[in-house]
């Protein structure tokens, strides 16, 4: 019967060939893929293949919970996603690592001893489905993998959508073709994670040589998604989204963007609170006092995106966005005890249907719970516990086009002290001109001790958009297509927010959501003359004098990080110049012929050491 869907298929001569040499499922219902995770197992499955030269490996093992699959790695190394993975192996212009750079030989034997390898399985499942989670405008695209990696199937099902096999549209042409391989892991790149993207003029071909989603479900995802923007003009922001509906039923839109750990999920959640309901706003690490905030009366939150929004178009000066996902890939590494977040907490533990976890510690015929997670080692708890959550199991999740009042950018900062300066010099909010707007999405840092992936140290970026790890192509022409969207978008504004520490004060992601609250109530971050102050740190834009929420006062030094005294005009000082030297390093590189004559403008002003009026006139003239 699935035959003739499979005739739907518009496909190239080696998948046809990969079609005809094995048995073909291609998956009907959502039951299906998560019958095809659990292989028919009562409790737990291990997912293995025979590696020349070392025998049966387990790459993970399944374990059937109450509430869903709980997955779990047998290297730390691979619950979560490695910056290195991507390469390129096409000759297409791009400043990635190629295969060839890399290896030293063209990448065609090794697609070649892939493509064998498929036609050697017996089995494979084939799964259709549109990159851009949008049915009118989405790419056709293709998953193939090995049969029993159902749980890898069913995450990208979940986080991308499935188109069922009754309802393959005729002529289904892929724009983008996903092939798994796991053993190639070990055979041909030493047990990394390699992606391997290879863009011909008719198909966007990815190599996944691992079964962490991250860098290819996800990620691998994104990268075809920006490949296409970068050949259309338009981009896949990294970015989360949520519509705010004030307690006087206002609505107003955040678009928050930032690397990874930057607090883009977080922009969507809840506030979390202390078991007397107050908000521990912020803990002084140094003389460990707190200071609480309460706010009962909050606004409702109506999730958009949670981590990549499709850039549209701009409408009346404002920018236009919609989800590019089916689901969101939630870590949940802050959650480390019962009533963090009730909302997240029901929703895992009693889903509509059952979910995909990740590096979750689940236990066979128990309920996985997501605050119990996997340890890397004996007292070190996996800092990337995921749960794979389809949009439609989220209560009041906004679908179609949304147009952003403001477009917010997430820092994770570490401590400052005098004694220890460091870029945790930003305050609670930092209001910016468009031209640091653009500068920030350039320099993308990657933030103090990021949880999704392996670590890295000191201050470094995460690149053009903060999705540069990515992306395929050009960084310039990225930077170029960010320009155009922010001077595009006039009517919406820009605002910085750090994460985990500002000065000497431990925050967590408490400014992102009071922060969040104050803008929404008050509609807007346009400000009259002589309400804001300029920044000491020209890089940082402007900041608030004062800052009241719900008629509680804002510590000054929250705002203001050079009048704590823990940091000082000096230890400020010290911190903005290792900010601005970040910054000079990172923007050298756009530098390039190929670069908007106003983004050399904006650029060489940084380069200069230009003041804060100099960068706010430079996209007004």
């Amino acid at each position: 019967m699935k035959q003739k869907y499979l005739n739907r298929l518009n496909v190239s001569s080696d998948i046809r060939e990969i079609l005809e040499n094995n048995h073909v499922i291609l998956p009907e219902s959502r039951q299906e893929l998560l019958d095809l995770t659990f292989q028919g197992r009562p409790d737990e499955f291990e997912v293995s293949y025979d590696i020349p030269g070392k025998g049966k490996y387990v790459e993970a093992r399944v374990t059937r919970c109450k509430n869903g699959a709980s997955v779990n790695y047998t290297e730390a190394y691979m619950r979560r996603r490695d910056p290195n993975a991507m390469l390129i192996a096409d000759e297409k212009p791009t400043d990635k690592e190629t295969y060839s750079q890399r290896y030293g030989t063209s990448f065609d034997p090794t697609r070649t001893e892939t493509m064998d390898w498929f036609n050697s399985l017996g089995e494979v499942v084939v799964l259709p489905f549109l990159s851009g989670n949008d049915r009118f405008s989405g790419y056709p695209s293709l998953l193939i993998a090995p049969s029993n990696a159902g749980f890898f199937v069913t995450g990208l099902a979940d986080l991308q959508g499935f188109i069922p096999a009754s309802q393959i549209p005729e002529d289904f042409s892929p724009r983008a073709v996903l092939y798994v391989a796991p053993p190639f892991r070990h055979t041909h790149f030493d047990g990394k994670q390699v992606v391997v993207h290879n863009r011909t003029d008719e198909l966007h071909e990815l190599f996944c040589y691992n079964l962490y989603p991250g860098p290819s479900a996800k990620k691998g995802v994104y990268g075809v998604l920006l490949t296409i923007g970068e050949e259309e003009h338009w981009t896949t922001l990294h970015s989360s989204a949520v519509r705010l509906v004030t307690p006087y039923d206002n609505e107003f839109v955040i678009l928050h963007e930032g690397a990874s750990g930057g607090g883009k999920s977080e922009m969507t959640q809840a506030i979390h609170r202390e078991s007397d309901g107050r908000i521990l706003m912020a803990k002084n690490t140094v003389t460990k006092d707190d200071f609480y905030l309460e706010l009962h009366d909050t606004c409702d939150l109506h999730p958009i995106a949670d981590d990549m929004a499709i850039a549209h178009h701009a409408e009346n000066g404002k920018l236009i966005i919609s989800d590019a996902e089916n689901g969101w890939f939630l870590r949940v590494d802050h959650l480390n005890e019962y009533g963090k977040e009730p909302y997240i907490e029901k929703l895992c533990i009693d889903p509509p249907e059952p979910l995909i976890y990740l590096n979750i510690d689940g236990k066979p015929g128990a309920t996985a719970l997501i605050w119990e997670h996997t340890m890397d080692e004996p007292g070190k708890p996996c800092p990337n516990p995921r749960v794979i959550m389809p949009r439609k199991f989220v209560d009041n999740t906004v679908e179609g086009k949304v147009s952003v009042d403001v477009r917010s950018f997430g820092v994770r900062t570490p401590p400052a002290t005098r004694e220890k300066p460091s870029y945790g010099i930003i305050g609670m909010m930092h209001i910016l001109p468009p031209a640091l707007g653009w500068l920030w999405r350039l320099v993308a840092p990657r933030g103090h001790a990021n949880p999704s992936i392996v670590a890295t140290k000191g201050l470094s970026s995460e690149g053009v958009g903060s999705y540069w790890p990515f992306a395929t192509g050009k960084r310039v022409n990225q930077a170029n297509i960010l320009l155009d969207v922010t001077r595009n978008t006039p009517e919406t504004d820009h605002i910085l927010i750090p994460n985990q520490y500002i000065g000497a004060y431990h925050v967590g992601f408490k400014a992102e959501w009071i922060v969040r609250e104050y803008v929404a109530r008050r509609g807007s971050v346009k400000f009259r003359e002589g309400q804001l102050v300029e920044s000491r740190c020209p890089l940082l834009g402007y900041t608030l004098p004062n800052l009241r929420v719900n008629g509680q006062t804002i510590p000054h030094t929250l705002l203001h990080v050079q009048d704590q005294t823990e940091v000082g005009k000096e230890g400020y000082d010290a911190g903005a110049k290792i900010l601005g030297d970040f910054f000079k390093q990172e923007l050298e590189q756009y530098l390039t012929p190929e670069l908007d004559p106003m983004g050399r403008k904006i650029i060489e002003l940084v380069m200069n050491d230009a003041g804060l009026e100099e960068l706010v006139s430079v996209m007004e003239n």
